[in-house]
């Protein structure tokens, strides 16, 4: 699985929002102060020997795009959190996230219309 750091992550979202994107437009998707393009260069070098990312190479520029979808990728993060912090347990996890997260009346109702769709999906 890949493993992206904090930073490396919230480049990625800049990248999966804006599907292809050059450098100076992923800086400018940063809050001020904007980090240096020295610093945003080595997240996507990491980023690109992950295989997170490929690029096209257009004159002196590199034009980058994703090469994992988002819904992949955190799919695969809520795997590894529920196997590591709740013993493999989905259970667990999810009695975690009701009870301490603090879901309002209406989203644990929302939650359970979810819950009642996958279970008829399952007939």
């Amino acid at each position: 699985m890949i493993k992206l750091s904090k930073s490396e992550e919230q480049l990625m979202e800049f990248i999966w929002q804006k599907e292809k994107a050059f450098m100076k437009d992923l800086i400018d998707c940063f809050p001020e102060p904007k980090p240096a393009s020295t610093t945003v260069a080595t997240l996507l070098k990491r980023m690109i020997e992950k295989k997170a990312i490929g690029y096209n190479q257009m004159g002196n520029s590199r034009e980058y795009y994703p090469l994992i979808k988002k819904s992949e990728y955190f799919s695969k993060r809520v795997h590894t959190m529920i196997k590591d912090y709740f013993d493999d347990s989905v259970i667990q996890f999810a009695s975690f996230f009701t009870k301490e997260t603090k879901l309002t009346k209406e989203q644990l109702e929302q939650l359970r219309k979810l819950i009642d769709s996958e279970i008829q999906k399952k007939k």
